[in-house]
């Protein structure tokens, strides 16, 4: 089991309760001791004496070995192996290697890779249950290949072809959706997810049959900067409803450090203001995720109330092909990084040290990553696109209104015009099933 995280609130109380006597009491309606003399508190500028700072949770260091007195989660090799199989753990910097290089080809519009944030995503999809609902950002690929999505799935979403069931080609790659696999269709604009998740979540808790069943949100300490957070944090802890929020803390809002983006002690330190049970995990920590998460979970479940989970980590990778981030930090700082302190190095060392890994296998795993991403991408590339008249469904639910039926007859009027005539259209449609005929004959 894991161990219970020291509370951020209950020390407090405890040592301005030391301040006083105990004949003031508290005040009405609250948990506050009441003081004669005026206390501030700040996570950040406390004195150590006085205030007791948010507490990062770390089961193995750097070098793969457990720390002294550390509680593993249950493990055993067959596990452990899942966590490195070729669908998962190391499965996404090979995924990210290519995708990445194929987008500065011009084969893809976008990419986003999770480089250095493997063993959050792993580690928390890991603990989360297959029927949780999943409401992402941008960087929770890893979620859905834990939960079978598949790598032709991948493909067929990043180059948007016909086989791609997250949107029909219509969102952006990265952008994925699968009720199948109880994911939601990942949106751009930040932070939407997270009230969204306290609404979902609600809905899990009305739902006799789903009451095992929790929220899990994913999102950046730069979307915590957005109000929605804090209406998801508000909204969550009144209903109050079952959502895990995982806060992947990687240092930068894009080009934004997060130094300058609170002067606060991060994410963990909102929690206890919406009354809700907090915990901080170092994210690089596989295993100490998983522990987190489960635990998280287990509280939901039990309490049917929010639980904020905050992971520490580093984005080694840029924000996404849109943005080079030497601009901004040091190569050096970078590479320093991914020396010091590699998610996948430190479970890697964990592996080996128990005799479940070696560089043999490191190796063969590799290999047939490498060779599967490749297979998956040239299959996907040679298939066409959903049909053109595709672009106008799945918009309204019911009779199709007056503006749509308009639009499309002009794309049709316009295909007839000179679908044929010029070269750059002509060349696009034999992209798409039909060649735009669909429209065309309407």
């Amino acid at each position: 089991m894991l161990r219970r995280a020291s509370s951020t609130i209950r020390p407090l109380i405890n040592r301005i309760s030391s301040l006083s006597t105990r004949s003031l009491g508290r005040l009405p309606n609250t948990q506050s001791p009441i003081v004669s003399k005026p206390h501030f508190f700040n996570s950040v500028t406390g004195d150590s004496n006085e205030l007791e700072l948010i507490p990062a949770f770390r089961l193995i260091d750097g070098t793969g070995l457990p720390l002294d007195g550390a509680e593993l989660p249950e493990l055993d090799e067959a596990f452990a192996r899942k966590l490195l199989s070729p669908d998962l753990y190391r499965l996404l910097p090979n995924l990210d290697n290519i995708l990445y290089n194929v987008q500065r080809q011009g084969k893809i519009s976008f990419y986003m890779t999770a480089y250095g944030e493997e063993a959050t995503i792993i580690g928390s999809a890991a603990a989360l249950a297959d029927d949780d609902e999943v409401l992402g950002q941008y960087r929770e690929m890893g979620v859905l290949l834990w939960r079978g999505f598949g790598l032709d799935n991948v493909m067929a979403q990043c180059l948007g072809n016909h086989e791609d069931t997250s949107s029909k080609g219509r969102q952006m790659p990265v952008h994925f959706g699968s009720p199948q696999h109880h994911f939601h269709t990942i949106s751009s604009p930040l932070a939407t997810q997270i009230p969204q998740a306290a609404g979902v979540a609600y809905a899990l808790r009305r739902s006799p049959e789903r009451s095992n069943s929790v929220a899990a949100c994913f999102f950046g300490e730069g979307a915590a900067s957005e109000g929605d957070f804090h209406a998801g944090l508000l909204l969550a802890s009144t209903i109050p409803s079952p959502v895990v929020f995982i806060a992947r803390n990687n240092g930068f809002a894009i080009s934004t450090p997060s130094s300058e983006q609170y002067h606060g002690d991060g994410i963990a330190s909102r929690g206890p203001g919406y009354g809700i049970d907090t915990i901080r995990v170092d994210g690089n920590d596989v295993l100490a995720v998983l522990a987190a998460v489960r635990e998280a979970r287990t509280r939901c479940v039990e309490q049917g109330r929010a639980v904020l989970v905050e992971c520490m980590s580093y984005r080694v990778g840029h924000h996404s092909t849109s943005d080079d981030s030497f601009a901004y930090r040091a190569r050096s700082e970078v590479e320093d990084r991914k020396r010091i302190d590699n998610p996948l190095a430190r479970f890697r060392l964990f592996m080996e040290s128990r005799g479940w890994w070696d560089a043999q296998a490191e190796e063969e795993l590799k290999t047939r990553h490498r060779a599967d991403v490749l297979k998956a991408f040239k299959r996907a590339e040679t298939q066409s696109r959903w049909e053109l008249g595709e672009l106008f469904t799945d918009i309204y639910a019911g009779e199709e209104p007056w503006n749509i039926k308009e639009q499309r007859k002009e794309l049709g009027r316009l295909l007839k015009k000179y679908g044929e005539d010029w070269e750059p259209w002509r060349r696009e449609l034999k992209r798409y099933k039909n060649e735009g005929k669909d429209l065309i004959k309407e």
